[in-house]
């Protein structure tokens, strides 16, 4: 059974910075992506940065040059570190993460529960 455990966020003030992890137990045959969404209270979630299995990272425009997603495949860990963060990045912040269970199984996604990040004075 797969889980994908998330950490970090809390109380962040305007400028500040937050590090986020996520980390998938169980037995993945390989994960081709992990991506990082967010949901503020009364929006649709929306997609925050993604990294694939080689590495290549993406970003969102609301984000880019200020989060960093990496990775570490041994521990199939995702990491987002952010900077500056405004009041707009409140958000809970979900886990995704893409890939197969075995060789000859199709893709599959799983989320993770989720964590609050909220940026005020």
């Amino acid at each position: 059974q797969v889980q994908l455990v998330e950490s970090g966020g809390g109380l962040v003030q305007p400028g500040g910075s937050l590090s986020l992890s996520c980390t998938a137990s169980g037995s993945f045959y390989r994960i081709s992506r992990m991506d990082w969404y967010r949901q503020s209270p009364g929006k649709t979630r929306e997609w925050v940065a993604a990294i694939t299995s080689d590495g290549t990272t993406f970003y969102a425009d609301s984000v880019k040059g200020r989060f960093t997603i990496s990775g570490d495949n041994a521990k199939n860990t995702m990491y987002l570190q952010g900077n500056n963060l405004k009041p707009a990045d409140t958000a809970v912040y979900y886990c995704y993460v893409q890939g197969r269970l075995t060789m000859a199984a199709g893709l599959t996604h799983y989320w993770g529960q989720g964590t609050q990040v909220t940026v005020s004075s």
